[in-house]
This record gives C-alpha cells, sequence and structure tokens, in this order.
C-alpha cells in the first residue's frame, strides 16, 4: 500500500514518476486566469491565522461545509475563526474522493510543512503550526514566491484603474502581474445597471456614450489603456456561446432603445451581445490579445443565501445548455473577415468536451501553434476525472501536445498547488499511456510534451518568450 499523499502521489508507473520528477515538477507557474486581488498583492497581506487566508473567499469549502450541515454561522458568518478551522477539519474527514481533500493537504504540506493529515482531532495542533507561520511574516507575496510564479493575469473591469498593477510594475516585484479585461457588464445589455455603468465607463474614458459606435469608441480607449500596462488577455464568462444575424443599425436601435429604459425582446438581446463580441473579438485580433470563453453556469441559484451573502457564495451549478451550431457560426463571422484572435474555450459542463474539441479544429491555422484552445477543466471540473476527461478529449480529437495547461481561477493565494496537482494528474497519464505501449519511451519527445504542458506552450501562446 501506498504512504498517503507521499513524494509519488498520484504517479502509478516508473515512467509517470520520471516525467513529474524529472521534466513537470520545477518549472514555473503562468497563472494566465485568477481571481487574486492585485491591491492585496502590492500590499503583500498578512494574515493572523489559518482561517483567514484558506476560508475568508472560498467558496468551494463553503460549499462542502454545506454539504456535511454546519451552521452558516460556521461558513461565512460571525463564528470565531478556531470553531470555523475545525468545523472545516470536521468536513474534511468524510471529503474522500473531493478535490478539496487533496488541495487542502497539497497546501499543508507546501506552505505550512505538515505531512499529516487534517481531522477534528488533529486540528488544534495545525492551527498553532499554521498561525505560527503566518504570524512570523509569511504573505501574499512570500506565498506566490514559495509557488514559483512568474505571471499571474488577474480579473479586471475595463473602468478599472488598474493603479494597483501599476504600482507592482514600479515595485521590482519578481512575478508580473498583469490585467486581464473582462467586459461582461457591457455585454450584458439586459442588466438593471447597465446604463449605470455606461456612465462609469464615460468617465474613466471621456467619451460620451451617445450610440453604439461612441460606446466602441469609449472601449477602444479603454483597451488601449490596459494594453499599455501590460493587459494580453480577455475573459468573457457567457451563459453559452451565441450568434444572432444583425446588421449595424439594427445594433443602433437596439442601443438607443436600452438607453430610452424600453424593454428589449430576446432577439435583440441576442442580436446587441452577437455583435459587442464579434467588434471586441476584432480588437483583440488587432492587438494580438488572447479571447477566453467560459459558459455552462448557472449562476446564484439558492436567492436566500445570495440575498443574505452576495455573488460567489458557493451556490452556482453547471448548465446543460450549449449551442454547438451558433458557437461554430460565432467562430467563423469572425474567421470570414480575418479577425478571429487567439481564444481559449471553456464550458463548465464536460459533456461539451467533444463539441469543443471539434468546433475549434475547424479554426486551426498556422499563425499560431493550437490558436484555439480546449481551456483546461476547471470549477466543478478541476477534479481527477475531470482533468482526465478535458485531456483524453483534448488528446483524441486533437493534439495535447500543443495544450497550454492549468490556471488557477482562485481568489486564495494558496491555490497554487492545483498547478502541482494537475501536473502530476497529466503525467500519470502520459506516463500510462507509455507502459501500456500505447506511445514509444521516447523520453527526448516526452520531455517536450510535458515541458510544453506545464509551462513552455503558454509562454509561446502569450508571446511571454
Amino acid at each position: 500500500m501506498k504512504n498517503f499523499m507521499d513524494q509519488d502521489f498520484l504517479l502509478n508507473t516508473a515512467t509517470a514518476k520520471r516525467l513529474y520528477h524529472d521534466y513537470a515538477e520545477n518549472l514555473p507557474i503562468i497563472d494566465y486566469h485568477c481571481h487574486l486581488a492585485p491591491k492585496e498583492i502590492y500590499e503583500d497581506k498578512h494574515y493572523s491565522n489559518i482561517t483567514q487566508v484558506w476560508l475568508a473567499k472560498d467558496h468551494y469549502k463553503w460549499r462542502q461545509m454545506r454539504w456535511n450541515g454546519v451552521e452558516e454561522k460556521y461558513i461565512t458568518g460571525d463564528a470565531n475563526d478556531y470553531d470555523k478551522f475545525l468545523k472545516y477539519a470536521e468536513t474534511l474527514e468524510v471529503a474522500i474522493g473531493n478535490p478539496l481533500y487533496h488541495w487542502s493537504h497539497l497546501e499543508l504540506k507546501k506552505y505550512f510543512q505538515y505531512d499529516g493529515v487534517l481531522n477534528r482531532h488533529t486540528a488544534p495542533m495545525v492551527w498553532e503550526l499554521c498561525n505560527k507561520k503566518l504570524q512570523d511574516g509569511f504573505g501574499a507575496r512570500e506565498m506566490i514566491r514559495q509557488s514559483n510564479v512568474e505571471v499571474i493575469c488577474t480579473t479586471d473591469d475595463p473602468i478599472d484603474s488598474l493603479e494597483w498593477h501599476r504600482r507592482i510594475m514600479t515595485d521590482h516585484f519578481t512575478t508580473s502581474v498583469l490585467p486581464t479585461w473582462r467586459p461582461d457588464r457591457v455585454v450584458n445589455i439586459q442588466k438593471e445597471d447597465y446604463t449605470d455603468y455606461l456612465k462609469q465607463l464615460e468617465e474613466v474614458s471621456g467619451i460620451a456614450v451617445t450610440g453604439y459606435a461612441t460606446l466602441m469608441d469609449a472601449l477602444r480607449n479603454r483597451m488601449d489603456f490596459f494594453h499599455a500596462n501590460g493587459c494580453f488577455i480577455s475573459d468573457h464568462g457567457l451563459d453559452y456561446i451565441m450568434y444572432e444575424a444583425f446588421d449595424d443599425t439594427v445594433i443602433e436601435e437596439i442601443f438607443r432603445k436600452r438607453m430610452k429604459g424600453e424593454k428589449l425582446s430576446i432577439q435583440e438581446i441576442r442580436q446587441y451581445k452577437t455583435a459587442i463580441l464579434l467588434a471586441l473579438g476584432a480588437e483583440y485580433k488587432k492587438r494580438n490579445w488572447v479571447m477566453q470563453l467560459h459558459y455552462g453556469v448557472q449562476r446564484d441559484l439558492n436567492q436566500a443565501i445570495y440575498q443574505e451573502i452576495g455573488a460567489d457564495a458557493g451556490i452556482d451549478a453547471i448548465d446543460n445548455y450549449t449551442s454547438a451550431s451558433e458557437f461554430g457560426q460565432f467562430l467563423n463571422a469572425l474567421e470570414v473577415n480575418g479577425q478571429l484572435p487567439k481564444s481559449i474555450i471553456y464550458s463548465l459542463n464536460p459533456t461539451d468536451n467533444a463539441i469543443i474539441g471539434t468546433v475549434i479544429g475547424c479554426f486551426q491555422d498556422s499563425s499560431t501553434v493550437a490558436k484555439l484552445q480546449h481551456g483546461a477543466a476547471w470549477w466543478f471540473n478541476d477534479h481527477k476525472s475531470g482533468m482526465q476527461e478535458q485531456m483524453t478529449s483534448l488528446a483524441n480529437l486533437g493534439l495535447l501536445g500543443n495544450f497550454i495547461g492549468m490556471l488557477t481561477d482562485s481568489r486564495s493565494f494558496l491555490s497554487y498547488t492545483r498547478h502541482e496537482y494537475f501536473r502530476r494528474i497529466m503525467c500519470n497519464m502520459l506516463g500510462e499511456w507509455v507502459e501500456n505501449g500505447e506511445y514509444p519511451q521516447d523520453f527526448m519527445t516526452l520531455e517536450r510534451i510535458v515541458k510544453g504542458i506545464s509551462y513552455y506552450n503558454a509562454k509561446r501562446y502569450f508571446d511571454l518568450l
């Protein structure tokens, strides 16, 4: 029997162990999608106890604690931090097979040098161990340094001043902390706060938004500002990737109608979203930005919790609507005009893996290796089987060796062990294929594949070489 989460954790063959320890283990991390706060990085945020760094923002953990019948006061409420930590430790005891069990123990091992098990019995000792290190000055920047993170791309609204990014740039921090353009609020024309948001956009851009054309002028102004501050990637959170035929005069009329407070039809909303996403895609192409499209989420399902806590409370779920034909039409509308940027496509629904693989396979070209990427397994899929399913589908339908690998999609500075988790799973998959005789024991090529997926493919794809 193997020891619990030892140095060969998840590595089941001699080949897998060689691939991980010799090629993947010590490579830097390019975290091209996360939700870390740049202000906290600049200020080098410190935490007085493990609950503050582990549980304060982590809706993954909140969700599992609710599964365990924990009262909300111990999750997001006013219970003291030690009692919250203890309730999480008790929850872990029954989390067999859940990725949080592995992530939590990887974090304890990497950042706090604790090799044991966390449960209700060990919780007091682990609490003291972790808190001593945190109180000795172990803060956000040191967590990033210990994780060997080379690049962090945060998630930022077009109206953001990017003040903290600019301060970090002049602060000689060894990790590049760069903004990501996330324009969801300007895409979601149906939202109640849409017109209020446009007033904020006018203010920061200095451009009066009197119609759809001037809206695009304001967005270009902000894209130029983001570009000047190191941005090379955008991100869109969508219900699904849609395509609704339109012409420019219709879009101007839809925009004017919304500004007057009139109700839009579903078709008009779809036309507007199609138009603005295509226009933004064309702008990304001009700037050599990468476009990320995330979809397949049902958000804030439990309205009782939402009303009390707000968004990102652990009350989201997978959606099962995808229009494969509209997805293809959307990409084609950009491609036929020479405006399709490098793009990463993610669905939260793993049943969409083959759809993504076959659609993006129609739009690859010689301008970039794997120009369109099947995004990493994320959120509800960044567990062992979800990662295996995504990579197996990519291998079956495309070229796994050109995959740009893992991202954290996290708000926690301790989440970088997810890259270790991913690399171990990836190396184990490849090792099993080799030892099953499905791929030759060609370690020169295997080294290139493993190092590429772990680090170098992303570095090349994002032009960071």
